[in-house]
Formats: structure tokens, sequence, C-alpha cells
């Protein structure tokens, strides 16, 4: 069973709550935030092993976010999947730019989540 750390941030909370329930299936041990600010004081708490972060969310925007992510010594290694509506190639050069290791686009099949999720634990 998987014991890694996973924080879901979204402001959408039908998906926050669809993900977590997926990956709590999964064995992963889930927290959740619902806003770019709320996700930045729980990950400084819970220490993620991996972040799915949305882009377009209020106080702290996702991009922001990670770039915060990556300027925090003790943050700075955790993984990062941004999970957006947003899918144009500028978009997604922005997210792998601003710090993202991968990028999926809404709305994303479980298969598709769980095997980026894996990849990126080393799974």
């Amino acid at each position: 069973m998987a014991t890694e750390k996973i924080l879901i941030v979204d402001d959408e909370k039908s998906i926050v709550l669809a993900v977590e329930s997926i990956l709590s299936t999964k064995g992963y041990t889930v927290e959740k935030a619902y806003n770019g600010k709320e996700g930045l004081e729980i990950a400084k708490t819970f220490k993620p092993d991996l972040i799915l972060l949305d882009v377009m969310m209020p106080f702290v925007d996702g991009f922001e976010f990670s770039k915060l992510v990556r300027s925090d010594e003790d943050l700075q290694d955790t993984k990062i999947i941004f999970i957006t509506a947003k899918g144009e190639i500028n978009d997604k050069k922005d997210g792998y730019s601003k710090g993202g290791d991968d990028y999926i686009v809404k709305p994303f099949s479980t298969e598709q989540l769980l095997s980026r999720i894996e990849f990126l634990l080393g799974k």
C-alpha cells in the first residue's frame, strides 16, 4: 500500500472530493485545500510528496503557488502536477516554467491521473 502524502489544492470542491476519494482508496495520505493561501499553509506543516494543483484559484493562483513552493527550502523538491482547464500550449509552457513536473487538463480520467502520480512518485 502507498504511504506517500498528497496535497490537493483546488477551489472546485467536487473535484477535490472526487480526487481525494480516488487517492484514499489507493492508500495515499491526503490533505486538501480550497485556495492557494490555505494550500501553502497546509503544505508547510504536511510536507507532501506531491501536490495536485489547480491554476485558477482565489488569493494565490497555481503558478504563483508553484513558484513559492520551489523557493521554499523545505518544499522545493515536492512534485507538482497542475490539474486545470487551461489547456493551451502557452498555459502548459507557463506551468512547466513555473515549476510544474506535469500538467493535466480537465476533464481527465482516473487512469491518467493515477499513472502520472505513480510515475512521479517512482512507483
